[in-house]
């Protein structure tokens, strides 16, 4: 494969935490519904998803706290930064999704948003299930020990 057959992803923002909070079973790509002003930020980089999570609502799934900030060009059409989005995914995803929310445990947190090959903004969310706090010294465990080995390996 070339590279001009690749996809290509613009990432914007990154939930770097949700990897350490939470063990990431699952993996969903959904369109989000935004105003005028918010794509606008989003293209600034003016977007925060570390305390977001998606939950569902009225028989759909919102995307909640997710922090974009307001464009300074928009002026009184702006938007709310925090304000519910609502995410556009297939009913068979969705049926899935609720099935597995209702079990004990279980939330959807945003992993990344980013700008796929045409264009548009989307948002990987995960089906995740909270880690415990010897889970997280795990981790944090495992991460020392990859870090210590490629240290050692690049100094042969």
């Amino acid at each position: 494969m070339s590279n001009e057959e690749l996809p290509v992803k613009k990432i914007i923002a990154v939930n770097r935490k949700a990897r350490f909070e939470y063990f990431i079973e699952e993996s969903f790509e959904a369109g989000i519904m935004l105003k005028g002003s918010e794509i606008k930020s989003i293209r600034n980089g003016n977007v925060n998803i570390g305390d977001a999570y998606a939950d569902e609502q009225r028989g759909e799934i919102y995307l909640l706290q997710a922090h974009i900030g307001e464009y300074k060009g928009a002026n009184r059409w702006g938007h709310n930064p925090t304000r519910p989005r609502k995410l556009l995914m297939h009913k068979a995803e969705i049926r899935k999704l609720f099935g597995k929310l209702k079990v004990k445990g279980y939330t959807l947190v945003p992993l990344s948003l980013y700008f796929n090959e045409k264009n548009i903004a989307k948002v990987e969310l995960g089906l995740a299930k909270g880690k415990k706090q010897h889970d997280k010294r795990a981790t944090e465990k495992e991460r020392d020990w990859q870090r210590e080995k490629a240290r050692t390996l690049k100094g042969e």
